[in-house]
């Protein structure tokens, strides 16, 4: 069986022959690689064709593929019984072993992915604030609930414009957007608006539409104003947590959330997000408060399992400097190679996190200062490092993400292929 096959099949039964949007290859065209298989740094398709994967599951595979130990506790979590409806003790550890490292997380509650645990976050701080709106920023996603879904409108300070069809109006109503890296402009709207902010909510580190990392006392800025105004800080780390090191984003810019989200590598590849922060909010959330949000498959124990798994697996290896320096020094290798053959190819890093970029400012912080060659340019840098042997996210505005498994002799490999897909992609 082929992949054009495999793909000719799934439009006749899903939405675009997919189940998540950028996994149809829309935005870089031909026909999806269908995985049959994954182990380590590595992904094989239906036809066998192995591939060195930066994608891995966009995010959560911190360790690499199928990591054997990993792999043991689900193993076992599956042998035990994969749901209950009813307490067990899997999430209760990987609840204490959070809170335990993390100072501003007090209370956890689990969900089953990061659009969920964003929009129950944001209920929390409406019900604590008493106060309707929120505060996003342009460039930054937050999952798919109805008023998450909106940019930049015109008009008065704050307005915005559906991104989705299928919203409405009312829906956006309670929603302001201000553009990232800009006090003088975030300032104008929250001011605005003030006394009816419940929350801001930022990625720290945007890692959704490209990779924007921001300035820390930008983000200390939009703390304080939160703080002097009685809104709620909220942090979105669902890409960010346990891999901007222990403490995710917020530890390395020294922020203090009022509530976190988290997701991807707390679930160890399985479906887990979860919301978290002081327990005074928290205990807002039903059955101790008023708050109400609950989830028939919420803290499924598999995913309970392998999450803790991972993250104790990491703090194990002392995982997290020693990816950074990994990562640090592949980019800077990479730098080094496209500077010499294709100099207008950047590359952006946060920690583990990469962006392969054409074009544009020497640090993009929003997404209005992205090239606009980069988008036409990346479908061809995709399909020339695909054609050699490396899977990069299908998608010209996704990052790139590192694992413990991309060893040395992985990233060589890797190098090569990246550098000749450049200057492939620069000549056609």
């Amino acid at each position: 069986m082929t992949n054009q096959e495999l793909f000719e099949r799934a439009v006749r039964t899903a939405p675009g022959g997919v189940h998540s949007p950028v996994r149809a290859f829309k935005s870089v065209g031909g026909t999806p690689v269908f995985i049959a298989s994954a182990q380590g740094p590595r992904i094989t398709d239906v036809t066998g064709a192995s591939y060195i994967d930066f994608c891995l599951s966009f995010g959560p595979l911190i360790l690499g593929h199928a990591d054997p130990i990993v792999a043991a506790e689900v193993h076992r979590a599956v042998d035990d019984g994969w749901t209950y409806g009813a307490c067990e003790p899997y999430s209760l550890a990987l609840a204490e072993w959070i809170i335990g490292r993390i100072p501003w997380v007090e209370r956890i509650r689990f969900v089953s992915s990061g659009t969920e645990a964003v929009m129950s976050a944001l209920r929390v701080a409406r019900a604590a604030t008493g106060r309707s709106r929120i505060l996003k920023f342009e460039g930054c996603y937050h999952g798919h609930a109805d008023g998450l879904l909106v940019r930049a409108g015109s008009g008065l300070a704050g307005a915005v414009a559906a991104t989705s069809a299928g919203l409405p109006g009312d829906a956006l109503s309670h929603t302001l957007v201000a553009p990232l890296d800009d006090e003088q402009a975030f300032d104008a709207v929250f001011n605005a608006h003030a006394t009816d902010i419940a929350a801001v909510i930022i990625e720290p580190v945007p890692a959704n539409y490209g990779l924007l990392p921001q300035r820390r006392e930008w983000l200390t800025h939009i703390a304080a104003k939160c703080s002097e105004a009685g809104a709620l800080l909220v942090l979105d780390e669902v890409i960010t947590g346990f891999r901007s090191g222990l403490q995710g984003a917020a530890g390395a810019f020294d922020l203090r959330p009022d509530l976190v989200c988290y997701g991807k590598i707390i679930g160890g590849g399985f479906p887990v997000g979860a919301y978290a922060g002081r327990a005074e909010l928290l205990d807002l959330v039903a059955p101790a408060g008023p708050v109400y949000q609950a989830g028939t498959l919420s803290a499924n124990p598999v995913g309970m399992r392998a999450g803790l798994a991972t993250l104790q697996r990491m703090a194990a290896l002392d995982g997290w400097p020693a990816l950074d320096a990994r990562a640090a020094g592949f980019v800077r290798h990479l730098r080094e190679r496209f500077a010499a053959s294709a100099p207008s190819v950047h590359v952006d890093r946060h920690s583990s996190i990469m962006w392969i970029r054409k074009g544009g400012q020497a640090k993009c912080r929003r997404p209005d200062t992205i090239a606009s060659a980069h988008g036409a340019w990346y479908p061809k840098f995709f399909h020339a490092a695909l054609r050699r042997g490396v899977y990069l996210p299908p998608s010209a505005y996704e990052v790139l993400f590192l694992s413990m498994a991309h060893d040395d002799s992985t990233l060589a490999e890797a190098a090569d292929v990246l550098v000749a897909a450049a200057e492939e992609a620069d000549r056609t």
